[in-house]
């Protein structure tokens, strides 16, 4: 509308500059007429000249014709007809709430949260082929069918289980093929929160409570079964070890020994009487008195 108006302008103050009265070409008529002219000018000067902000690409419609060359951040000079629309192509988010099914046909919810971006050199089709407003009119559809798919393969101890990741990865895997197909790039699925039935909850978490203290008494029992190894395994050292020492002292081994202890007896300062010769041969002290 504004450049109407300039090129209205332009068009009137150009005309009575060329078609006024000789009499009055020095005259009021051509200064209004030259002012005019350079009023409609100027409009059409900053019409011309756009500036696209960061995060977003220009699109360039002329007349509903939507070129498929678009316009970067920053200032540009561009023919003053055609209208620029902005799309963000920053990383975006999209939250969802969903009552869902599960592979035992229970009721969900699900509090889920994507992170996409717009590519920017898909922006123009997405704009022919959907619209300006294509999270709501193809995202949000995509996502609420996807979900539904993803956790019917699950059973809903899953989602209080490693298995969570399993149907975040499951969504993904089913939404990225979709996003990619029409120039949108998912970035992640984020699984906030989920929410069963309080008596469906309750068991499940009695059911996973009692999974890990058997778990825990299993752990316990192991290593008790260890301890018992162990000690068994000490018990059979100290048998062998007794059977070898009790094999090894004999006779001759003791008689040996008391002639040992009879010549450090015989070496020492003390008084004493000492007789070699009794019945098995070994030393007898008669006196030890110092």
């Amino acid at each position: 509308m504004n450049l109407i108006l300039f090129a209205i302008l332009f068009i009137v103050g150009l005309g009575m500059l060329l078609f006024s009265p000789r009499r009055l070409q020095q005259g009021r008529p051509r200064i209004v007429g030259g002012g005019i002219l350079l009023v409609g000018l100027i409009g059409i000067i900053i019409q011309s000249v756009v500036s696209v902000p960061a995060g977003h690409v220009g699109l360039k419609d002329l007349f509903g014709n939507i070129s498929d060359s678009t316009l970067s951040p920053g200032i540009h000079l561009v023919n003053p007809l055609l209208t620029i629309r902005e799309m963000r192509v920053q990383t975006q988010e999209i939250t969802e709430t969903a009552n869902v099914p599960s592979k035992e046909g229970m009721n969900v919810k699900l509090d889920l949260s994507i992170l996409y971006r717009l590519d920017s050199n898909s922006a123009p089709e997405v704009y022919r082929t959907i619209g300006m407003d294509y999270a709501n009119v193809f995202i949000v559809p995509q996502l609420r069918a996807k979900v539904r798919g993803a956790t019917t393969n699950f059973e809903a101890k899953a989602l209080y289980t490693s298995q969570r990741e399993a149907i975040v990865g499951s969504i993904l895997d089913e939404l990225e093929p979709v996003f990619a197909e029409r120039g949108i790039t998912l970035e992640r699925v984020l699984l906030r929160s989920v929410a069963l039935p309080q008596t469906v909850a309750g068991a499940i978490e009695a059911k996973l409570q009692s999974e890990q203290e058997a778990e825990r008494m299993k752990f316990v029992l192991d290593r008790e079964r260890q301890e018992a190894d162990r000690k068994r395994i000490e018990a059979e050292g100290i048998r062998d070890f007794q059977r070898i020492v009790s094999e090894g002292i004999n006779e001759n081994l003791l008689r040996w020994k008391g002639i040992e202890a009879t010549e450090k007896l015989a070496n020492s300062a003390n008084t004493k009487t000492v007789i070699v010769g009794g019945k098995d041969g070994l030393p007898l002290i008669l006196n030890t008195d110092k």
